[in-house]
């Protein structure tokens, strides 16, 4: 695969910055409506998981800013940028960890291709924030699998 662009690099940052967005509010939105016998657990593990999201959200657009790019930023732009679908409907806590798993595995995938891309533009940087976010969402795949293997 020949180098990418720096624009198309950029783009790639502005999805997971919207990605992040989207999950954030997922994640509160299930931290609210989680009920159950595990409601102690999940609720503190999504507000866990949406601190986190708040965190990385900032990170990646603050990269963004530092190699000229523009971070989207409004509920529209991350509409339009993201490639998660929104919570529409309750669902169960089962069906929310589900949901989780695909979010998390969809963006961990796009992340090892940031992390690629970048690496081939000789942004270390980047690289580094992506494989560093890799690592975190690997753990939480294993732990949210864990969860829905009874």
């Amino acid at each position: 695969m020949g180098l990418q662009t720096k624009v198309e690099l950029q783009k790639e940052l502005n999805v997971q910055v919207a990605n992040w967005s989207v999950l954030y509010t997922k994640l509160h939105q299930h931290h609210w409506y989680v009920k159950g016998p595990f409601f102690f657990t999940l609720h503190e593990k999504f507000e866990e998981l949406y601190d986190e999201a708040a965190d990385v959200v900032d990170e990646i657009a603050e990269r963004l800013l530092a190699i000229g790019g523009k971070p989207v930023s409004t509920l529209k732009e991350f509409s339009e940028t993201s490639t998660l679908a929104e919570s529409t409907e309750k669902l169960s806590a089962t069906e929310m960890v589900r949901s989780l798993v695909e979010d998390y595995s969809q963006i961990n995938t796009q992340l090892r291709s940031l992390a690629e891309h970048a690496d081939e533009l000789g942004d270390t940087v980047t690289h580094d924030i992506a494989i560093g976010l890799t690592e975190k969402i690997e753990k939480h795949l294993w732990m949210l699998t864990a969860y829905l293997s009874e």
